[in-house]
């Protein structure tokens, strides 16, 4: 089992890699959790899957076992900056935009995770594993972006494992249902990580 964090750059040198993780999001978001989001050539993708943004792919042997998006807040695509943001300005419907406790931030040190996802069909027994590669993996790849801070929206259940990965994580806004699960944004202080 591998991981790597795929970007607009490297692309090319990774197959069908970037494609294969697009398809197991859609099979995630789309077919799995039945949520409403666009579409193509069986691939899930939106306004924020952009040359700013990068992707962290779980995976073996073509097989996408998890992943997640990380988006600068700094990003800026017409009308659109990041999910988080984007949401609480009332840009998208299906997010609360009382999501957070402050406001939404702006500034080249912190990243937005999202679309984070472990496969469905991830074996029980390779779960916990896939999950600590991906965590792993996100934090260094936001590390390497400069990154000290990351802002996600994800599952209510966060604190079992970010204590568990000695991540420094705490809310950042409310419990929410969201399309049937709960979740809540969370902020990942990656400085005491950064040695």
């Amino acid at each position: 089992m591998q991981t790597t964090t795929l970007s607009f750059a490297n692309i090319h040198n990774h197959g069908e890699l970037f494609a294969n993780l697009l398809r197991a999001r859609r099979q995630s978001f789309i077919v799995q959790n039945r949520w409403d989001l666009p579409e193509a050539m069986g691939m899930e993708f939106d306004q924020y899957d952009t040359p700013a943004s990068r992707w962290v792919a779980v995976h073996q042997l073509g097989r996408i076992y998890a992943g997640i998006r990380l988006t600068p807040t700094t990003a800026k695509v017409g009308i659109y900056s990041y999910m988080i943001r984007d949401a609480q300005r009332g840009l998208l419907d299906s997010i609360p935009s009382d999501l957070l406790y402050d406001e939404a931030p702006v500034a080249e040190n912190i990243w937005e995770s999202s679309r984070v996802f472990v496969a469905h069909d991830t074996p029980d027994k390779l779960r916990r594993v896939v999950h600590l590669y991906l965590i792993d993996e996100m934090t260094k790849a936001a590390r390497d972006l400069g990154a000290s801070q990351v802002l996600g929206l994800i599952s209510a259940s966060w604190p079992r494992w970010a204590k568990r990965r000695g991540l420094d994580a705490h809310a950042a806004g409310r419990v929410m249902e969201i399309e049937g699960s709960k979740n809540q944004v969370v902020s990942i202080n990656l400085t005491e990580k950064m040695h």
